[in-house]
């Protein structure tokens, strides 16, 4: 075959989408080196075949030509193509100086959601940290899923020991503040979550479905239950009172691994339905009829996502989804809530005490904001980089983040990046609202260019399994390696600019084979560290990684493993794991922490107020989306995946709204302007508008998403509400008031 046939000859390639939460399985076509199609890998273990219209436009986000091809770095003002190495010398030069005068809180560090959608993401920014020594850490988790991280923490010791629905073998499945239909599940990675709940209901299971809006997953539904927004732990307490009340707990196995189950159910003794049904806008009947059914079913399990965490009780509402499992006896059980066991997950280590989690080591310099998971309130970085004072962040590096969006107060942010920083780096493949304001950009190159492999998503799978994408088309001749990019970020920020990029890799792999060898519970353990990292194969640092990973997880894989199998390793359902998950100071579950406790009083006032007569906003999300970066593909922009406020049908004629007609949104963050959509999908007193739009600032370079920008929601904010155990922006449930506009 000719050169020239072999640059146009079509071909297939196998890749695990890295475009949401489902971590479903592809089946590329390329032409040359150009990818030109992809379709649902029927013989993919995990995913069998399933695919959104999110997989199905792979080819177009790949080819998008509003992608940044190489660096940019600001000259003169401006943001101008340089090579890689002027790029790095300017990060080097500019951000050590800033280090050694001011320190390392100096820098602030923002990861956004796709870090963990890509292999290099998910392995250099711990690296980073670590190096770079900083408290000022800001992630896209305090707009989304800290409330389980801190919840988890209190309970198992561990946070990211997350339990999971067991949907394939569960009778009964409670759904509070999601939408899997529409989000493909979170938090639960499970391809097919559609396929899933309708299988579910085939079986004869039962399906509740807890949202102020009928969503297409309520729609689905056995029951849909349209709670009024951000009362979601005043039911759970209701419901956990019921099943103490009329003796429906059973803990089964799990008493003997359980404290406080007596001082939960006195914590929960006032939530009584009646106490509730005014604020939840819920029968008291039906609570009790919502009980009963969970208390009933022989496997059942309760699940909450986003719209119960970004509200202002999120930790508590997802304190009392898990005790709640824990009271019917379904946690650590099959068909209940099951914490799932990744490849790469260190082997376990005998079941006992562990250290424990603490919240608030530290606190954010302006707010006062305490700490959670090592993390700082998104919604406080503003603050922290405009007020004046000693430990002033004066320099951001900002790796696939646009919280000009995704935080509160955008503008205010974006005020503060344009006028108060010393020095940014962004780590981006767009000139976005955040990006454009970096004094270097670094692009990774398309999803195709690089590897893939699930190490966050794989920890929180509804089967255990491992699948591995090596790149489906060779690098572009100018392009880095995201690996590389990430690896020479670290090098140029921790005083090592210049060397080799595989010395960070080297450094990591030293540092966890002499941890391995030296732990008696480790399968490396008395190994010589220099020996097994001669074993180690792979084409590059981060293969090598992940092969050490491979060796010192629970299943005995190597990376030749997944090589070998490019549908991936089918590992099995997920088992009880209790105690060995536990890692508190009992080594029990602490079924009532102390931080959880000194804020149920807070709950309880909300018992006593009245509820507000006016309009509250919750978000949605759309099938075609994800957060912000979806918006400049043209298959994913378009029809239902809108920026529109939905209203009802029946505050449209009291407010004078017409459908398609505009309106005018307002809270203490600002206003805005909207075109309205008139649905019973919403209930009455509730507004829905989605998240992740407002892609109208000067400057950015995403062409399709500006043509139709929509707007910033989270502009209707100011930052002030804060779930306060996990410094989790109130996203969802908060007061508005909207007026028409002619």
């Amino acid at each position: 075959m000719s050169g020239q046939d072999e640059a146009t000859a079509s071909r297939t390639a196998l890749r695990v989408c890295p475009l949401c939460e489902a971590t479903c399985g592809l089946t590329l076509t390329i032409e040359g080196t150009k990818v030109t199609g992809a379709r649902g890998d029927r013989d993919d273990v995990f995913s069998q075949g399933f695919i959104c219209p999110k997989g199905a436009s792979f080819a177009e986000v790949d080819s998008d030509p509003d992608r940044l091809t190489g660096p940019l770095v600001r000259k003169d003002g401006t943001l101008q193509e340089a090579t890689w190495s002027e790029a790095f010398d300017l990060v080097a030069a500019r951000m050590r100086p800033l280090i050694e005068e001011y320190g390392p809180n100096s820098v602030g560090v923002v990861l956004g959601n796709p870090n963990v959608h890509t292999m290099a993401g998910a392995l250099y920014p711990p690296v980073l940290l670590s190096l770079l020594r900083t408290r000022s850490l800001f992630t896209a988790s305090t707009v989304d899923q800290m409330p389980k991280h801190v919840s988890s923490g209190l309970l198992f010791g561990d946070p990211l020991a997350i339990p999971v629905p067991d949907l394939d073998r569960t009778d009964h499945l409670l759904l509070l503040g999601a939408n899997p239909l529409d989000s493909n599940g979170s938090l639960c990675t499970a391809p097919d979550f559609p396929g899933k709940l309708k299988a579910l209901r085939r079986r004869g299971g039962t399906l509740v479905v807890v949202d102020p809006r009928r969503t297409r997953t309520a729609k689905i539904a056995d029951r849909h239950v349209p709670i009024r927004p951000g009362t979601d732990a005043l039911l759970l307490a209701a419901l956990a009172q019921v099943l103490f009340e009329e003796k429906l707990t059973d803990p089964g196995v799990l008493e003997e691994q359980v404290e406080d189950l007596a001082e939960v159910r006195e914590a929960v003794r006032d939530f009584t339905p009646e106490a509730v049904a005014a604020a939840c806008d819920i029968p008291a009947d039906e609570i009790r009829l919502l009980a009963r059914g969970l208390a009933a079913a022989p496997t059942a399990a309760v699940y909450g996502r986003v719209g119960s965490s970004t509200v202002e009780f999120g930790t508590l509402a997802n304190w009392l989804v898990d005790v709640l499992n824990i009271i019917t006896g379904n946690l650590d059980r099959p068909g209940g809530a099951l914490f799932p066991l990744s490849a790469t997950a260190p082997s376990p280590r005998p079941a006992g005490p562990g250290k424990g989690f603490a919240l608030g080591r530290w606190k954010s310099r302006v707010g006062g904001h305490p700490e959670a998971k090592g993390e700082l309130p998104l919604a406080a970085l503003a603050e922290e980089i405009d007020t004046p004072g000693e430990g002033r962040v004066r320099a951001l590096i900002a790796i696939a983040a646009n919280p000009v969006l995704s935080a509160p107060d955008g503008l205010r942010l974006d005020r503060a990046l344009s006028e108060h920083l010393d020095f940014m780096v962004s780590v981006d493949p767009y000139l976005n609202e955040t990006s454009l304001h970096a004094d270097v950009v670094l692009p990774p190159p398309p999803p195709s260019q690089s590897a893939h492999f699930d190490f966050a998503f794989n920890a929180f799978a509804v089967r255990n399994q491992a699948r591995y994408s090596p790149p489906a088309v060779p690098l572009e001749d100018g392009r880095m390696d995201e690996s590389e990019i990430h690896a020479r970020l670290i090098l140029a920020v921790s005083g090592m600019h210049g060397a080799e990029p595989s010395a960070v890799d080297d450094l990591v792999i030293e540092r966890a084979l002499t941890k391995a060898v030296a732990a008696p519970h480790s399968p490396l353990h008395g190994g010589d560290p220099e020996h097994l990292a001669a074993l180690l194969t792979g084409r590059g640092g981060p293969e090598r990684r992940l092969d050490l990973m491979l060796r010192l997880g629970p299943y005995d894989l190597v990376l030749e493993d997944l090589l070998a199998n490019p549908h991936g390793v089918d590992l099995g359902p997920l088992k009880p794991r209790l105690p060995q998950v536990l890692k508190t100071r009992s080594g029990k579950v602490e079924l009532l922490p102390g931080p959880i406790a000194a804020d149920l009083p807070r709950l309880r006032r909300a018992l006593d107020e009245r509820p507000a007569a006016g309009l509250v906003l919750v978000g949605r999300r759309h099938l075609r989306s994800n957060n912000s970066w979806l918006h400049n593909i043209p298959s994913l922009n378009g029809g239902s995946n809108r920026c529109t406020l939905q209203v009802h049908p029946d505050d449209a004629v009291r407010l004078g709204l017409t459908d398609g007609g505009g309106a005018r949104i307002s809270a203490e963050g600002g206003e805005l302007e909207v075109p309205v959509e008139v649905t019973d999908a919403v209930r009455a007193g509730v507004v829905s508008l989605p998240h992740g739009w407002g892609h109208d600032r000067e400057g950015a370079r995403m062409a399709v998403a500006a043509a139709s920008p929509g707007v910033n929601v989270n502009q209707l904010l100011d930052g002030s509400r804060l779930d306060p155990l996990s410094g989790t922006a109130v996203l969802n449930g908060f007061p508005v008031e909207v007026t028409p506009i002619s």
